[in-house]
């Protein structure tokens, strides 16, 4: 596997041409946004003055209006931004995906089946529309690993009866085999409880989590900060989160900078980044060459592979029985 400084070069140097031609679309699409975007909000805001005129202002036609403008509007933006986004993916990131590790293969428009959601039990709710894109899978060191952006719903009905939804989970998910089959299912969820109520508190309201497992707690204070560990098996879970890998989640946390979900069922272990955009789309506002917006994508994509060697899984520390 590359590191960080091997593939920013290749970004820089071998995409170097596909990025400048890129860049020229990117900044006609720019302007073609914004004129469209002005025309569009100019002809609703005529639209809702005619409305207004022959029936007058009301709650529900303001309400009704809002809906259209930012429903549609998205759906003009989607259809505005569609061939530059596949054509940064086939250009891009499909290459940058290869000289990651040539065993990966890489669909922009597949993802994770939900079935691995389901199965991972990281989050409780109901899930009721599963969506996502950019989906990676392949061995490395004869570990399987496949991961993809994911965005999970809860459907809710108003007092109107009208569909409301609300966001499970948004963000990277990712699978990889541990070489060891787990008996039981043990679940490690970010801390909110005990750092928002402190220990005491925290701790009680951890214990009445009735939609999880038993509560495990840990002989790590700075893992039992960050984490709470539930589980359906308290000797399993403490066989699985020694101290050496609790320290080496803890580093993941650090890098991946997000709220992290863990699992371990079967024999997998899950892992759920939560993020609020997609991670592999392409940037329309922002220039494609400026460095941050490069070490994006070259570090989401490290951080993802780099599982395998941060967490040791290659290593089969652990024999599968």
């Amino acid at each position: 596997m590359k590191n960080l400084s091997e593939l920013t070069d290749f970004y820089y140097k071998v995409l170097f041409v596909a990025l400048k031609q890129l860049e020229k679309d990117r900044k006609q699409l720019q302007s073609r946004i914004i004129v469209v975007g002005v025309l569009f909000t100019l002809f609703c805001l005529i639209l809702y003055s005619f409305v207004f005129s022959k029936m007058g202002s009301s709650t529900d036609i303001m309400i009704f209006f809002a809906f259209g403008y930012f429903s549609l509007g998205t759906i003009i933006y989607k259809m505005l931004i569609k061939d530059y986004t596949k054509e940064f993916k086939e250009k891009i990131m499909h290459p940058l995906i290869k000289e990651l590790d040539s065993n990966l293969s890489y669909e922009s428009e597949q993802y994770l089946s939900q079935t691995y959601f389901r199965d991972s039990k990281i989050f409780s709710s109901p899930i009721d529309r599963y969506s996502g894109n950019d989906l990676v899978y392949g061995k490395i060191d004869d570990v399987h690993i496949e991961f993809s952006d994911i965005h999970a719903e809860k459907n809710h009905k108003n007092s109107k009866g009208k569909d409301n939804w609300s966001t499970v989970f948004k963000g990277l998910f990712i699978v990889a085999d541990f070489h060891k089959h787990f008996k039981g299912s043990t679940v490690v969820l970010p801390d909110s409880a005990q750092s928002t109520f402190g220990d005491l508190i925290g701790g009680w309201l951890q214990s009445k989590n009735f939609s999880r497992e038993e509560l495990v707690k840990m002989d790590h204070p700075e893992f039992e900060k960050e984490f709470v560990v539930y589980a359906t098996d308290q000797i399993e879970a403490r066989y699985i989160l020694s101290h050496s890998l609790m320290q080496k989640l803890l580093h993941f946390k650090t890098r991946s900078k997000h709220p992290l979900h863990i699992s371990f069922i079967g024999q997998s272990i899950n892992l759920a980044i939560e993020y609020n955009k997609d991670l592999f789309e392409p940037s329309v506002f922002r220039s494609l060459l400026d460095y941050k917006i490069a070490m994006q994508y070259v570090q989401t994509l490290h951080l993802c592979i780099g599982i395998i060697e941060e967490l040791k899984l290659n290593q089969k520390l652990w024999s599968k029985q």
